[in-house]
């Protein structure tokens, strides 16, 4: 399990290097109003001002961040304002939970006896359920006129289950010889985890499965309920 994730984790990581050079993905013009943790900064400055409070409702005014505390029996309402310079950022945090239905472009199935390893191409939805994690990274960014403007860089990764419906190619290699066709297209029902890589444009994710065989070769099927890798894709359409 740790290697998985650790698999998972440096997957991850490879795409979202991958994806930075790409002005579109991962930009944003304006922070949107909201309840935010404040995940780190590398300015004293803001850190003294936030205190022991680490959460805030955040919104954006031209090149500042306004944060607001509500009051609680531990002290009053807080409202203070951060200008944001370059060199100085801010992290933010947004968590919350994320439901997206996504498509299955591949499954790689491990050898299972005389048959080698497996490249499912077949047709293949989910739906996921998660938790989602939205970080914001926010910096002063100098332009030639000499007016600064704030820059806002954002990456979201999430990690859940899913669920959904598939289908597979059976024959008789793959049935122990025990199947009556010799070859058709069989329905499956696939469940898993899966961690998430969200571009703003598009979602992607690594997944890993299982499948049920429904019908009779079900019983006789190399891959019933045997695990499965693969990736899990959806475009953002809000």
């Amino acid at each position: 399990m740790h290697t998985l994730r650790f698999f998972l984790f440096i997957g991850l990581l490879g795409l979202h290097g991958l994806l930075a050079g790409c002005a579109a993905v991962g930009r944003l013009p304006t922070l949107e109003p909201g309840e935010y943790q404040l995940f780190t900064t590398n300015d004293p400055a803001l850190a003294t001002m936030a205190g022991q409070k680490s959460t805030f409702y955040v919104e954006q005014a031209r090149d500042s961040l306004t944060f607001l505390s509500p009051p609680t029996q531990a002290g009053p309402l807080r409202r203070f304002s951060y200008a944001v310079h370059p060199g100085k950022h801010v992290v933010l945090l947004d968590r919350q939970f994320d439901l997206d239905v996504f498509t299955i472009p591949f499954k790689a199935r491990p050898p299972r006896g005389p048959v080698p390893v497996q490249l499912n191409t077949n047709f293949n939805a989910a739906l996921y359920f998660g938790r989602r994690l939205d970080f914001y990274h926010i910096n002063g960014h100098k332009l030639l006129d000499g007016h600064q403007v704030p820059q806002i860089r954002t990456v979201g990764l999430g990690y859940g289950v899913f669920t959904g419906l598939g289908s597979t190619i059976v024959n008789p290699d793959v049935t122990g010889q025990q199947s009556r066709v010799a070859e058709y297209e069989g329905f499956v029902v696939h469940a898993g985890a899966a961690a998430i890589y969200d571009a703003r444009i598009f979602n992607l994710g690594l997944a890993v499965g299982f499948d049920q065989l429904l019908g009779p070769d079900g019983r006789h099927w190399l891959y019933q309920r045997k695990p499965w890798f693969g990736v899990l894709f959806g475009l953002d359409l809000n």
